[in-house]
Parts: C-alpha cells; structure tokens; sequence
C-alpha cells in the first residue's frame, strides 16, 4: 500500500497544475493554526490540507466522541483518541507531506501568544462563546498584524445562503450567519457546521493569495 503514494514532488506538481505554480507557492509556504478541532475545526483542516497548505498548527485539548461523528472529521474507531492525534492521522492519509504541529491542550489567555506566534492566519474554531471571544480578544490585542478568520452562527437546518463571509476589519473576517445558536433549534447539522467551515478555509486561502476583499 506504501508503493502507491505518490512522491511529494509528484503531489507538489499535481497540486500546480490544478491551481497554478505562484499561488501553489503562497500555500505551500503558509502556516496556519486552527484553533479547536471539532465540527469546523476538523473540516477547515482538511480543506486546507487538501489545497497544499504547508504547515497547520493544529489545537485542541479534547478527545472524539460518539456525538462528535455526525459532524466532525473523525472515524468511530478513533473515539476516546485525542482530536489532535486522530485528526493529524487522518491528514495524513490524506495529504502525506503536510507539516502537522500539534498542541493537546485548553487555550487560555496565558498560553495563546506562544500558541499562535508561527502562524500566518489563524482560524477560530470553537464551540463555547466564551473561547471564541477570548482567542478574539488575544488576537487582536497580541497580533494585529496577523490575519484572523473566526465563526459565527452556523446552527439549525436554515438556508445555505445565510452563511456568508464578512470583513469585519483589515485584517479580521468573520464567517456564518451571524445569527444562529446551538440552543435556538435542532441544534449543530452536519452540512451546514460543513459550509461555514468551507467558508473559514476558504477565506484562508483567498488571504494567502492576497486577495482580501470579500
């Protein structure tokens, strides 16, 4: 099965051949960290796996669970695992070269800046409202030079065309309907946690090839 994999050179070329040498380039030399690893979390990775991002910092200090396979990037063998080694598994076997930093561990105000100082982009990705405006709040405060993609409302079985992406400053987007929450509906559904998750990697991959306006 090893024998099938094909060479990195031989990925690095297909990769630009589907999206062109110079943007290839941006990615494949970008770091980014994804700040939770669960319904968004997982998914933002391996889009951005996918495309050929170069090194992901990947953060998160919970394990899988039964409920979690529903929505999040995870396998039934793999619960009780750790999300960072079950997901940084499952990148693996999908884009065999990307570099994987791992980080199994809550994040706090004390904490974020030696967390997040390698990265270029850092996606927000988390479940609790009180995490998310604390890594905000981090962020904008330590970083202000670091582009920073979060998420916000995502919940319910609403229109796919609610979810959209907002720059909320220069260097600040926000993805979501800004709207919906868990405990207003039927609660977290796959497809839709899977849009606002394409909509964060993707603004990710936008930024890297400068594109920044939305």
């Amino acid at each position: 099965m090893a024998d099938l994999i094909p060479t990195k050179e031989e990925m690095r070329q297909a990769l630009e051949k589907r999206q062109g040498k110079e943007l290839q380039q941006h990615f494949f030399s970008a770091t980014v960290a994804i700040c939770g690893l669960g319904g968004l979390g997982s998914n933002i990775a391996i889009s951005l796996a996918r495309a050929g991002v170069g090194k992901l910092i990947l953060i998160d200090f919970d394990k899988v669970d039964v409920t979690n396979l529903h929505r999040q990037q995870y396998k039934a063998s793999q619960i009780g695992r750790y999300k960072t080694e079950a997901l940084s598994e499952n990148l693996k076997e999908i884009a065999p070269y990307v570099e994987l930093e791992t980080h199994t561990t809550r994040m706090t105000e004390q904490n974020v800046v030696e967390l997040l100082k390698e990265a270029d982009v850092i996606c927000e990705a988390f479940d609790d409202a009180q995490a998310k405006a604390m890594l905000t709040n981090s962020v904008l405060e330590n970083f202000p030079q670091k582009y920073f993609v979060a998420a916000s409302g995502m919940a319910g079985i609403g229109s796919a065309n609610s979810i959209r992406t907002r720059q909320i400053t220069k260097r600040f987007y926000l993805c979501g309907d800004g709207v919906s929450d868990v405990g207003d509906d039927i609660g977290l559904v796959s497809s839709r946690v899977m849009l606002c998750a394409a909509h964060e990697a993707h603004m990710v991959l936008r930024i890297l090839a400068k594109e920044f306006e939305v």
